[in-house]
């Protein structure tokens, strides 16, 4: 998110995404920027004063808040009853997965939320959730209490970008709708006003296996189940293929997103 704020040289902004191989035991997936981010956080005893250090650093345009001060563990409680602890953990299982929780890494008290994050969502014109894995990357700040709470209550269009593709251990056999069923699940009611959906095929085994190995099919359609989720559906071609991988169309997801929010006047 720095990087996409930044107006960085193509040099620097590929510096901080650059993700070490998996040949490399010790470092193998982390990003340098993630580690960039760790290392200032223990410098200053917060990663809301790292980011904001980093954001001045980085020249961005925009504000970046963590959904937490402190660091947190991620929890999954399995259909069968069964749990798993670290988002490491939890797709390699590959059961279905009932619901997730977060808590503080230290004493394993209940998640707060970072200064500032509820007063954003409840000034916002529009909250985007997604793309993004859905049970480990967009669950775990909505399940911060302070932050589901300001999600039901605010007054922002509530939009999710649904993923294009399936992901193994998290999201297999998935349709669009389910995506939406588990997100208000979670907080107990309706919240997602409108949900962008990508309705251009992936070519057949266009995926590189050997980059994207977590992804599996594309995403099924149900519209009827969208619709009895509350949901306003826009459906159209979203799809950006690159590099072997399946991407969503950034410029035409941005278009929609701002024709939301001005209407005809966009």
């Amino acid at each position: 998110v720095l990087v996409a704020l930044s107006d960085m040289p193509q040099f620097y902004e590929d510096i901080f995404q650059y993700r070490f191989k998996k040949e490399d035991q010790f470092l193998a997936n982390h990003t340098i920027g993630n580690l960039i981010i760790a290392a200032v956080s223990e410098m200053r005893g917060s990663t809301y004063e790292a980011i904001q250090l980093l954001a001045k650093m980085m020249h961005v345009d925009g504000h970046v808040y963590p959904s937490s001060e402190t660091p947190l563990t991620l929890h999954a409680v399995f259909k069968d009853g069964t749990t798993a602890v670290g988002e490491s953990k939890i797709a390699i299982n590959r059961k279905t997965i009932d619901r997730v929780y977060v808590c503080n890494t230290n004493d394993k008290s209940e998640a707060k939320a970072a200064r500032k994050v509820v007063s954003a969502i409840m000034d916002a014109d529009m909250v985007v959730l997604g793309p993004g894995s859905l049970f480990t990357s967009i669950l775990p700040n909505l399940v911060i209490p302070e932050i589901g709470e300001a999600m039901l209550k605010t007054t922002a269009e509530t939009v999710y970008i649904c993923n294009i593709m399936t992901q193994k251990g998290e999201t297999e056999h998935f349709t669009d709708a389910d995506h939406i069923r588990v997100l208000h699940k979670h907080l107990n009611q309706p919240f997602i006003d409108t949900v962008l959906v990508n309705t251009e095929k992936v070519p057949e085994d266009y995926m590189d296996p050997e980059i994207y190995d977590e992804y599996l099919v594309q995403v099924a359609h149900d519209f009827n189940g969208l619709r009895n989720e509350g949901c306003r559906v826009i459906s159209t071609d979203f799809l950006e293929l690159k590099d072997g991988g399946v991407f969503h169309d950034g410029d035409k997801v941005v278009e929609e997103l701002f024709r939301l929010v001005f209407g005809s006047k966009y």
